[in-house]
């Protein structure tokens, strides 16, 4: 069991709960503070005063007064009217994260929801429930509230729901687990959907595969070195220092421990007639350290909005006051997306580098297309291609959402931070990439294999044995296909963050 501190998630709680369905619980005094912020709410329908989002309507309609007997109407119409999602359900593990992001939020005591409401989401959690959630309809602002209401429906026992991998009605998955369907109370719909969790949530995806491409491209980065009898010279510790990027220096430090010892780079450190290798081998922790630079500074921001109040109206127990602003913005996300997509991007663009230089014989020295018998063997030519394909689809992919915004609910929305399109856009990158690192290291395998008896160092002949454990040398054509795909599992493994030491933590 898995006891969420609300606001206190950690980026490893979080890496974690993105991977692994955990049953959660909340601390006591988490408790305490969903109770007072539920009673403040009582005291204000008990008032009657106007207050947004419990007795009047939304948006636009906000200066129409709900009378009391239509509270529990007005929160369901909103849901119901509010989940017009389209386009494929988003993935179960990241509707999961998106359900622990939203109980995180609402369990910090801002929002009003009453504890049996918050429960039913922790009972629907634990059972393995996740709701169906089409991935498009939401521009980020005010909130995710298309993908955040289909949420929401699910709870309520209507619209659909995933349960042991089975999409079927949501209110059969209640009923197979023995949940109770959500009554919604007054401001309790407007809670639920209002909050930058979805966006945040596949952001955060996009984020933790990046940083296995990351980790997979360093460890290819450095086979390429050896493969195409490239120097180690550029790894030097003096020439990182004097520019004084610290990331810069770290990953320098990475290569130059993937890289000790190898055999292949002491046949080749006399009489070598080269002065500079490529920019592809040589700018290594140039451009791999300003990407991590990149990947810490945006993981800091959704790890903050991860763990933030996001939602509106917010509920102020302490003074009863219920306070209107923005917060369901989500600026930071669309930032930090765009960003991360740039950095994931120039991953793949380096690696795709590698690759194009690995398969040129005047380049790399090794077999033309790196496989024997070249002419009646075309090697890894078309490959390289789909390499390319992928990187320039990158081009496009990576043009920042951010930049754009469309006006919404007749203009009374009328900015808004395309913050989850960004965060979709930063996935399919990410998996752009994990494609052409797979192909990167087939190539660079096959090039070290091309220099026996002589050996490579102890860690990287480790991960070309990974590789060849899983794909055979390339000695003639074959169906390329699987191959490929095999080696992209093995880069959304583990093993490569291994290698790369405490970069990522």
């Amino acid at each position: 069991m898995f006891t969420l501190n609300p606001g206190q998630l950690t980026l490893a709680d979080l890496r974690d709960l993105a991977t692994n369905h955990h049953p959660i619980q909340l601390p006591a005094d988490a408790w305490e503070r969903v109770e007072r912020s539920a009673k403040a709410v009582e005291a204000i329908v008990a008032k009657g005063d106007p207050a947004y989002g419990i007795n009047t309507g939304f948006g636009k309609l906000a200066k129409v007064h709900i009378p009391d007997s239509d509270l529990s109407r007005l929160q369901d119409n909103l849901i119901r009217s509010h989940a017009v999602g389209v386009g494929p359900d988003l993935d179960e593990a990241t509707a999961r994260l998106i359900a622990v992001l939203k109980i995180g939020s609402l369990a910090q005591g801002f929002s009003g929801v009453r504890r049996s409401s918050l429960e039913t989401a922790i009972a629907a959690h634990n059972a393995g429930i996740t709701a169906a959630i089409p991935s498009q309809g939401s521009v980020g602002a005010s909130g995710d509230l298309a993908p955040l209401a289909h949420y929401t429906l699910m709870l309520m026992g209507e619209g659909s729901a995933y349960l042991n991998g089975q999409k079927l009605p949501a209110l059969e998955a209640l009923q197979k687990t023995g949940i109770e369907s959500l009554r919604l109370g007054p401001k309790e719909g407007l809670a639920f959907i209002n909050g930058t969790q979805v966006s945040t949530a596949i952001a955060l995806q996009g984020l933790f595969e990046t940083e296995k491409v990351f980790a997979a491209a360093v460890v290819a980065g450095a086979l390429s070195v050896d493969a195409a009898m490239g120097s180690d010279t550029p790894f030097d510790p003096r020439i990182h220092e004097v520019r004084g990027q610290p990331e810069q220096i770290e990953i320098a430090a990475v290569y130059r421990d993937l890289l000790a010892g190898s055999e292949i780079r002491a046949s080749h450190l006399e009489n070598d007639e080269r002065v500079q290798d490529p920019y592809s081998l040589r700018c290594q922790p140039q451009v791999m350290g300003a990407v991590l630079q990149q990947m810490r500074a945006q993981a800091a921001i959704l790890h903050r909005e991860a763990n933030g109040v996001t939602d509106n109206p917010l509920v102020f127990a302490d003074s009863g006051d219920v306070l209107s602003g923005g917060n369901f913005h989500a600026e930071p996300v669309a930032f930090a997306a765009d960003a991360l997509a740039i950095a994931c991007a120039e991953i793949g663009g380096l690696s795709e580098r590698r690759i194009a230089l690995l398969i040129d014989s005047n380049l790399s020295g090794l077999p033309p297309f790196l496989v024997a018998n070249p002419g009646l063997n075309s090697g890894f030519m078309i490959a390289h291609v789909t390499a390319a394909a992928l990187v320039s689809e990158n081009k496009t992919l990576a043009h920042p959402s951010s930049v754009d915004s469309l006006p919404t609910s007749a203009n009374q929305e009328d900015h808004v931070s395309m913050a989850t399109f960004a965060a979709r856009k930063l996935r399919s990158i990410a998996e752009n990439v994990r494609q052409v690192v797979a192909i990167e290291l087939l190539a660079a395998a096959q090039g070290v294999d091309f220099h026996r008896p002589l050996r490579s160092s102890e860690a990287l002949e480790q991960i070309h044995a990974s590789v060849r454990a899983r794909v055979a040398a390339y000695d003639e054509d074959r169906y390329f296909a699987p191959d490929i795909a095999a080696a992209a599992e093995h880069v959304s493994g583990d093993e490569f963050a291994g290698l790369v030491g405490d970069l990522l933590v």
